[in-house]
């Protein structure tokens, strides 16, 4: 059962010539327990695409979906009472930033402890405790009397710990995780994981992963998003995603993403991807990765679809019904050749 269905989503951020188009019709869905990874390069849409599912959008921003909906609750027509009811309960997002996330006039306890209090009706001394054994869970040391402490007082790594802690407290039924292992060290990051795959098996928590860390996705993750220039390129399972035998048959953009991943053996030197990102303040009107493609087709300047077959969606011209008919054709010519 879908919790989450998200349909031609769009966010432009700004007004005026200048404004970023910064999610260009994104649509997924999420399922009760899935664990889906939303990857791509820095800017490519995916911090905007989390934030605008809490409706926490910077000022100025537009957003648009034709369905965009937690279970039968159709989102973008709740008021910001009705959004303060949701977020932190049914909905909750570990940041990205927690220096900036957090609030440095209140105590870390508190922070955890107060959508306790307003989503879960417990007491102040009740939440105040469920804060510590939250805290403890996640491996902060003298939780007890850091709870009492400021976010000054802490380490970037300590922060990330406390904003997951605040966001799973309410056991949510969608969490947004945004690089929420990013500070932490191996030993503390495999924690971690393993409690976000406790919460989603035994609460049947759906939990949208963003991240730039291709192992953790190869690990945990039950389904791909990738992102490139606000728009999803391509999505499917895990399997196919990072199966060596099919890769051929992944987007070009998913290919490089793959390709630049370091070989901590050295077998294969590191592959980057040649060319920049187009500027989303004027997207371009084709393919947005056609640039950087060394694939590249003179369709590529029409905007694709999203195709699908069996393996997902590919927003790639290669995909498309009548290409694949061309190379049949090409197939059979040059088997009539070799013939």
């Amino acid at each position: 059962m879908n919790l989450l269905n998200v349909e031609n989503l769009q966010v432009e951020i700004g007004r005026g010539p200048n404004s970023v188009k910064a999610v260009r019709g994104v649509s997924f869905s999420l399922a009760e327990g899935e664990f889906r990874a939303l990857v791509g390069e820095s800017g490519s849409g995916k911090s905007i695409t989390g934030l605008s599912l809490l409706d926490l959008l910077p000022s100025k921003s537009v957003r648009r979906a034709d369905r965009f909906q937690l279970e039968n609750l159709a989102l973008p027509n709740q008021h910001h009472g009705q959004w303060r009811k949701l977020r932190g309960n049914r909905l909750a997002m570990i940041f990205q930033n927690p220096m900036t996330a957090l609030d440095p006039t209140q105590k870390v306890g508190w922070q955890i402890a107060e959508p306790l209090c307003i989503h879960r009706g417990l007491s102040r001394r009740q939440a105040w405790q469920r804060a510590i054994e939250l805290m403890e869970r996640l491996a902060i040391t003298d939780a007890e009397k850091r709870a009492h402490r400021y976010p000054f007082e802490f380490s970037g790594g300590m922060l990330q710990r406390v904003m997951i802690a605040m966001a799973i407290a309410c056991e949510p039924q969608i969490l947004i995780a945004d690089e929420p292992t990013t500070a932490l060290d191996v030993g503390v990051q495999q924690e971690v994981l393993g409690l976000l795959n406790e919460l989603r098996e035994s609460r049947g928590t759906a939990i949208l992963f963003i991240t730039h860390d291709l192992g953790v996705v190869a690990k945990i993750a039950d389904s791909v998003s990738v992102m490139y220039a606000g728009q999803v390129v391509e999505q499917g399972p895990v399997e196919t995603f990072f199966t060596g035998s099919t890769t051929k048959e992944l987007h070009p953009y998913s290919k490089a993403l793959l390709a630049a991943v370091p070989d901590l053996s050295g077998g294969k030197p590191l592959q980057g991807i040649a060319g920049q990102p187009p500027d989303l303040r004027r997207p371009p009107s084709g393919c947005g990765f056609a640039a950087r493609c060394s694939q590249r087709m003179e369709i590529c300047d029409q905007a694709p679809e999203l195709f699908h077959d069996a393996n997902g969606d590919h927003r790639c011209w290669r995909w498309h019904e009548a290409f694949q008919t061309y190379l049949s054709q090409q197939g059979q010519v040059r088997g009539a050749q070799h013939d």
